[in-house]
This record gives C-alpha cells, structure tokens and sequence, in this order.
C-alpha cells in the first residue's frame, strides 16, 4: 500500500472514559467514535463544548490512551506506537506553552533544540516560518509582547519547526481577531496546498470549518455526522430564510421573537442586518406571522446544517432560561434619558506608548455596545478604564454618573464584570461562588438568599449548586459567571470576549439572556473577536492602533465599510475594510523611520 493510500488517521470504534471527580462515576468522553483523515487534507472536528474534539486530539497524539476500538495514525497502531506517531506529528493545543519571557527567535530555538533539528535545517526552516507569519521584523520581541494573533503566529511556526507529516490544531484562532485569524487560515491553508500537509482541526467556529474537506460532527462524545461541508449543510436544505426587522428595530429582537417560537423555529441568528432562521419542517414561513414582503428563502450553510443536527439530538431550547428572566432585572430607574457612560478624549498611556489615543464615545440606558478592534487596538484597554480597573492618563470617563478619576471605587460598585478567563474561585462550589461574591457586593441575610435563587433560575444552575466551580463544563461556568456578575443588579454589564470559543448552540442562549437583560433596561458593554456579535449590539466602536476609526449602529458602520443595495457586507467584511484602510491611510502619512 502506498503512502497516499494510508489514511491519515484511521479511528475506528473508539471509547475513551473518565472517572467523575465528583461522583467517581465512569462518564464516556468519546463512544464508539469512527473519524477519517485524508492525507494533504484539512479535516474538521466540530461540535458543543464537552462533545470530545480535544479529547479525540490528545488519542491522536498518543498523549491519552483509547480504552478501545483501533486508531491509526500514519499506519502506527498509536496505543502501541506513541513515540512513533510523535516524531512525525505535531499537536498545537488550545493553550499552547509560549515562554513570553522568551523572544520569538528564542522560543523558535528551544522547540528547534527540543526536537533535535540540525543547524543547517533549522536556519532554513525559521526563515520560511518567519516569512510565513510575517514575524522576521519582531524576532527580537518579547512573547509577552505579541498582540493576541502574533502570538498565535509564533505558537503555530514552533509547532512546525520539524515539518510534520500530521497537524493536529485545538481551536488555533480562539481570541484572535478577525485579521490575524485570516492571516493564520493563509498559513494552515499554504501548508495544505504547497506541502501536502494533513491537517485535523477542532474548531468552534463554522466558518473555518467550511474551509474543510470533510466535517466530522461530534455530540455528547457521539459522531452525529460525517461528510463535505455540503452534506452536513444539506441537512438543513428547503429550510432556510432570513426576514427584515421592522423599521428602528435591532434584529436581535426580531431573533428573539423567533427563537422563543421554539414549535416553528429550529435556529435564528442576525445577520447583515437581516436574521436568518431555520425552520422546522412541517413550518411554512407564512406561520411566523411576519409580512411576506420582509421574508425571502436562502441558501443552507454549514452552520444550518450543525444545528439541525444538534438541535434534533440534543432537544436544548436556546431562550429557555432567558424567558424567565423579571423585567426590569437589573435596570436602572425607568425614563432615565441621560448617557450612563460618557468618554471625551480619553487618553491611556504605558511610558511613550499611546494605547488610546483620544477617544470619545457615550452609552444609552439599555444599550447593548461593542468595542471592536484588532488584537492590540486599545480596546481592551478601554474596557479596562470603563470598568475601574485601571486609571486614565487624559480625558474624562463618566461611568454610571460618576467620574472615573475620583470616585472609581463607587462606580465598579454600579456596574458587573465577566472576564474572558474563568476568575471565580474553582475550589469553591457554585453556590459557595455565589455566596462569597454576593458578601462581597454588601449582600447579606435575606436579601443575598433571594438573589441568590433568582441568579440560580436565571442561568439554569440549579442542581449544579454543590459542584465545584473548577469542574464544571465551560457553557456551565461562563453562566456562572454571569450570575456572579449579576448578582448585586448593576445598572451596567461589562463583558470581556465572553463566548469565546463557544459553540453557535451556546452563543444563541448567551445572546437571547443578553437581549432580555437589556430589554429590561441593563446596559451591555462588550468586547469580542466574533463579528457576528457585532449584530447583536445597538451601536460599535472599532478601534485600532489606540484611535477610533468607526462609531455607529451596525448598518450604519456597513455603509463606511461601503456598503451599497448592490453589494452588501457582513459585519466581518465591513471590519477588515474599515481597519485595512486606516492602516493603508497611515502607511502613506506617517514617516519612514
């Protein structure tokens, strides 16, 4: 048999379990799994958190053993062969081991060194990787240093140092921004194309799994389904259309309306200004009850396809817990017109650095508002300066009516805060989370108990109150890390790339919680790499190199990303034009150094 005709990966029949620390029960991560890798192929691992893609990942790269069933990994019986499969794979995992203290060619040294690449090798493989990701002009730069995506740029060149025959890739563009997550699909698809290079990818996001030759969907450590992007989408054909809002309206409401009509509806998200929806089949779209002049059928997509399939096995309704949430949870007093965040020139300083370089914006009561911008824009350091945590060199910020250089204390009193990284305490149980934080908001006695029960509801946490916050799955921890934030009713919420890495099932029952917040007048401040959120706010922010380069509602950001009836764009679309030509705009005034 000839190398081309051996499989890549050859998984046939695999199980994998783990004892519950909890209850030391023994819980199926992967059940009688059956996947196949073409060679000089990109092949996808799809599916919600929990499915089993890591797990599957770290079988192939003979870091687990399989419990049973055959796997087969460049013709090598991996149980038998780990080190064999080793020397010709490569694995970059989700949380890939940069030393930041380290340069960027002192980190592509030590993984040259680890792997024993001769010196004549090396220096002509570091030339090709560093032209690759565009890193030879920061070989001296610290790690530390990188933007988001240039440190997966790096993670990925120290992964290939040895030229693999096999990539294995564990969501390689989590927390990266749409620019550099193009720039790293460039790479992975190059190597593809010029080297033959297999590729297994487990990824969240639909969109690079339709860069895919072949599609495994994965539920519950079960394969629902294999095949062509086409095939997995064509479990959703005859079944797609999208509507417009009526006129003022944000399409998150209209998504809302049709999520909650969980009879007709199957999925429903906003997209270019419009939402589009899957229907059930027995549904015809004149049922919804919408003018027939604002609906129109369209093409199935990948994603459509998903969540027929996961909707179908898994019966998770996505506004469920979002339609018990009170009205006015968390809202400020009713008819209170005046902006709740003000910035004027603001200003963030790091010694001659300029992260933010006079930005001026104001928030609504109610306002759902996204600041976007690449890795490295200023917008985290924005968000920083809104949330308290750190404190401006210029300007003024006025949060919840007070100002920010005198009184940050009292106003990170008024508002909730969710980090991108779990930071809740993960020894402590769920309700012992809840009780220690809600202390700490001044919640006490009864009034803390009652909120308590209410934040339980609101987030589908009940029967996970005695598990320990560390253990629980990643959907259940972002929801408990919503509730903590939630628990002392703050008229405004910050959050930090929340649904990051989060599967589109998880991301619609995060988003419709959110459109009921702000309905009941909580004001939403959020950051995020996934553009498609970008639909769910009220108004933008998009920044890069610390200025401020659009401001608007998403349509009307469209528009300056040039727009037309003829041509319409995505939010993604619209954000790489905006920053591409602010950046091509400052090459041609700024100095040559």
């Amino acid at each position: 048999m000839s190398a081309d005709e051996i499989l890549a990966v050859d998984a046939r029949g695999v199980g994998k379990r783990f004892a519950d620390p909890a209850t030391r029960r023994q819980l199926a991560a992967l059940d009688d799994v059956d996947v196949r890798v073409a060679h000089g192929a990109l092949t996808a691992l799809v599916g919600p958190d929990g499915a089993g893609k890591t797990t599957f990942l770290r079988l192939v790269a003979g870091l687990m053993r399989p419990d049973r069933g055959e796997l087969s990994v460049l013709g090598l019986d991996v149980t038998r062969q780990p080190q064999a499969v080793q020397d010709r794979i490569s694995y970059m995992p989700q949380r890939f081991g940069l030393y930041e203290d380290l340069s960027v060619q002192e980190n592509l040294d030590l993984y040259a060194d680890l792997h024993a690449l001769p010196l004549p090798v090396r220096r002509e493989r570091f030339a090709r990787l560093l032209e690759m990701t565009d890193l030879e002009r920061f070989t001296r730069r610290p790690a530390g240093k990188l933007s988001g995506g240039m440190k997966q740029k790096l993670g990925l060149a120290c992964t290939l140092v040895r030229s693999p025959e096999l990539l294995l890739l564990d969501e390689p563009t989590v927390g990266v921004d749409p620019l550099s997550r193009r720039e790293l699909w460039e790479i992975v698809q190059r190597l593809v194309t010029q080297e033959r290079l297999s590729v297994l990818l487990a990824t969240s996001y639909m969109d690079e799994a339709e860069r895919c030759a072949q599609v495994h969907v994965l539920h519950e450590g079960r394969v629902l389904a294999s095949g062509s992007p086409a095939e997995i989408a064509a479990h959703a054909r005859g079944l797609c259309h999208d509507a417009e809002p009526p006129p003022g309206q944000p399409p998150r409401l209209l998504q809302a309306r049709l999520l909650d009509d969980d009879a007709a509806i199957v999925d429903a998200v906003p997209h270019g200004g419009r939402v589009h929806f899957i229907l059930r089949g027995a549904t015809g779209p004149a049922e919804l009850g919408l003018p027939a002049r604002t609906l129109r059928p369209v093409a199935e997509k990948l994603e459509d396809g998903f969540m027929v399939l996961l909707r179908a096995r898994s019966g998770e309704r996505p506004a469920e817990a979002a339609r018990a949430m009170p009205e006015g949870s968390g809202a400020a007093a009713a008819g209170e017109d005046a902006p709740v965040i003000e910035v004027r020139d603001l200003v963030r300083r790091f010694g001659d650095f300029v992260a933010v370089d006079k930005t001026s914006f104001s928030v609504r009561r109610g306002e759902i508002f996204g600041l976007l911008g690449p890795n490295g824009a200023g917008k985290t350091t924005t968000f920083r300066m809104l949330c308290g945590l750190l404190p401006p060199s210029g300007g003024q910020a006025r949060v919840a009516g007070l100002d920010l250089r005198s009184a940050r204390a009292q106003a990170r009193g008024r508002i909730g805060y969710v980090s991108q990284k779990f930071a809740l305490y993960a020894n402590l149980t769920v309700e012992e989370n809840l009780r220690f934080f809600g202390g700490a908001y001044g919640l006490r006695g009864a009034a803390l108990r009652q909120r308590m029960q209410a934040v339980l509801a609101q987030f589908d946490l009940r029967g996970h109150q005695a598990q320990p916050a560390g253990q629980l799955p990643g959907g259940v921890k972002q929801r408990l890390a919503m509730a903590v934030g939630l628990l002392h009713e703050p008229d405004i919420l910050f959050l930090d790339e929340p649904t990051s890495g989060a599967d589109p099932l998880a991301r619609r029952g995060f988003w419709r919680r959110i459109t009921a917040l702000a309905s009941a007048g909580t004001t939403v401040v959020v950051t995020t790499h996934f553009m498609e959120e970008a639909e769910y706010c009220d108004r933008i922010v998009i920044q890069d190199a610390g200025r401020l380069l659009a401001l608007g509602t998403p349509e009307q950001v469209r528009r300056q990303a040039g727009e037309t009836a003829q041509r319409r764009l995505d939010m993604e679309q619209a954000f790489i034009a905006i920053v591409e030509r602010a950046r091509a705009a400052r090459d041609t005034t700024e100095p040559t150094p």
